[in-house]
C-alpha cells in the first residue's frame, strides 16, 4: 500500500466533509448547524453535562463550545440549573423543545450510521473502530510531543 499517506488523508477529510454536509441539512430545518448536533446529542444521550464535559466529548475548544451554548441558550434548546456556580463548570440540560430535536438526533443518527456501514460485518466494524482507536492514539501521542 504505497499511497498510505494520500489514501488515510483524502479518506478521513471526505469522510468528515460528509458528516458535517449531512449534519447541517439534516439539522437545518431547526435553524441549527452542525457543531450544535453534537451539544445536542450528547446532552440528550447524557442528561445534563458542563461545558468542560461537552468541550471534552465534543472535542472543541472552549470559545466555540462556549459560542454554541449560548445560541441553543437563546433557541430554547438548553437550561442551566445552577446559576450559582461559574458558568463553565455549571450543569446545562435540554429543554422539553430540546429534547425532541434531541430525539430526532439520535433517530437520524443511527438511521444514518445503519446506512453508513451497510455491506460492513459487525466483526469487521469491531476491527475498524479499534484500528480507529489506536491510530487516534497513538497520533495524539506524537502530538504531545510538538508541545
Amino acid at each position: 500500500m504505497g499511497n498510505r499517506f494520500e489514501t488515510f488523508t483524502v479518506l478521513l477529510a471526505s469522510i468528515n466533509r460528509c458528516i458535517r454536509r449531512i449534519k447541517n441539512e439534516e439539522i437545518k430545518k431547526y435553524d441549527l448547524k452542525a457543531p450544535h448536533v453534537s451539544c445536542i446529542y450528547f446532552l440528550f444521550k447524557e442528561g445534563h453535562l458542563t461545558s468542560k464535559e461537552l468541550c471534552d466529548l465534543c472535542e472543541e475548544d472552549k470559545a466555540n463550545i462556549s459560542r454554541t451554548l449560548e445560541y441553543l441558550e437563546q433557541k430554547g434548546l438548553i437550561s442551566c440549573s445552577s446559576k450559582a456556580q461559574k458558568r463553565y463548570r455549571a450543569a446545562l440540560e435540554l429543554t422539553e423543545k430540546g429534547s425532541k430535536i434531541g430525539s430526532f438526533i439520535t433517530e437520524k443518527v443511527n438511521e444514518i450510521l445503519d446506512k453508513a456501514s451497510a455491506g460492513i460485518s459487525e466483526g469487521e466494524r469491531a476491527i475498524l473502530y479499534n484500528s480507529l482507536e489506536v491510530i487516534n492514539k497513538n497520533l495524539l501521542s506524537l502530538c504531545e510531543e510538538y508541545e
